[in-house]
C-alpha cells in the first residue's frame, strides 16, 4: 500500500497524547488515511463516537474542508480530557466527554466515524437517523473476510451482514491493510 511516511503534524501530536497516556486502541494509519480522504469530500458536520485519545479525530481534522467541522464523543473523561486538549485551539474541532446517543440531536452527520466491534451502537438500525441522505459511515475494526455470510471469530458476523444488505444503504468493505478492513456505507 503506497502512503507518504510522514504524517501530519495533529496526527503526530495525536499518537504523541496516546502514548503519554498509555492507550493503545488507535485508528490505524490506513484508515486514518482513508477518513482524511473522505472528509476532503464533506461539507457540513462529521462525528466520530469513541474519540479514544483523538488519533482518529485527527485524522479527520488534516482531511476536513473548509466549510466543515468535527463533532466527536468519548465516554471516558479521562481520555476526552487528553484528546481536547489536542484540539484546544481548534475551533472546528469539538470534543465531548459523552455518551455518543447524547449527540443524536447535533446531526444528522455528513460523515460518522465508528467502531463496528459494539454491535449495539453500530447496527444500521441504531445510525441510519443519524446520517444525512448521501452521508456516509465508516465503521472500523473489522477483521478482512472472503466468505458469505461474513464470518469473525467463527461465527456469522450479524453486523457486518447487516450493513451489506440494508437496502438504506449502499455499502462496501474495503481493505485498508492485509489485517484490517472497514465498512464504507453511504445512506441512500
Amino acid at each position: 500500500m503506497s502512503a507518504p511516511p510522514d504524517l501530519p503534524d495533529v496526527v503526530r501530536r495525536a499518537f504523541d497524547v496516546s502514548r503519554r497516556s498509555g492507550y493503545v486502541s488507535f485508528c490505524r494509519n490506513e484508515t486514518g488515511r482513508l477518513l482524511a480522504t473522505l472528509a476532503a469530500t464533506r461539507s457540513g458536520t462529521l462525528a466520530e463516537f469513541g474519540t479514544g485519545t483523538g488519533v482518529g479525530t485527527a485524522w479527520l481534522r488534516s482531511g476536513i474542508r473548509d466549510d466543515a467541522r468535527i463533532l466527536t464523543a468519548e465516554l471516558d473523561p479521562s481520555l476526552a480530557e487528553a484528546a481536547g486538549a489536542i484540539f484546544a485551539d481548534d475551533d472546528r474541532v469539538e470534543v465531548v466527554s459523552a455518551d455518543w446517543a447524547t449527540l443524536r440531536d447535533k446531526g444528522p452527520f455528513s460523515l460518522l466515524f465508528l467502531d463496528a466491534r459494539e454491535p449495539t451502537d453500530s447496527g444500521a438500525d441504531s445510525i441510519v437517523d443519524l446520517v444525512e441522505p448521501g452521508g456516509v459511515v465508516v465503521l472500523d475494526d473489522v477483521a478482512p473476510c472472503a466468505s458469505w455470510p461474513p464470518l469473525f471469530e467463527g461465527r456469522v458476523d450479524v453486523v457486518r451482514e447487516q450493513w451489506l444488505t440494508d437496502e438504506r444503504f449502499t455499502t462496501v468493505e474495503v481493505m485498508v491493510a492485509e489485517d484490517a478492513a472497514v465498512l464504507l456505507a453511504t445512506k441512500r
